[in-house]
């Protein structure tokens, strides 16, 4: 897939799924990516991309296999489920976070 203009790069796509701002040439992108089709499924990608290492570390906590397995699960789903109820407001949040209006 081609890149698109103002693409952040990997370094500035982490800080930015950690909840940075991104500078002001990547505000296209910003714009692209929080209101193009598909922005749901980016908005809990970058939300996998965030959990699925503390899901990993929660994996090496002492205990029986099981409940290790249900500890994950339980985190994922739970962060999992309040995303996808929340996207709309975590979107517009976002969106006004980097000086973009969000869509009505």
């Amino acid at each position: 897939m081609a890149r698109l203009p103002g693409d952040p790069g990997p370094l500035r796509w982490a800080r930015y799924t950690l909840g940075f701002r991104l500078p002001p040439e990547n505000r296209e992108w910003v714009r692209h990516d929080l209101t193009d089709a598909g922005w749901r499924a980016r908005v809990l990608l970058r939300h996998l991309a965030l959990m699925l290492p503390i899901c990993a570390g929660l994996a090496f906590l002492p205990g029986p296999w099981w409940i290790r397995a249900l500890v994950v699960a339980l985190v994922l789903v739970s962060s999992v489920f309040t995303v996808v109820i929340s996207a709309d407001d975590l979107r517009r949040a976002r969106l006004r976070q980097h000086g973009l209006e969000p869509p009505g």
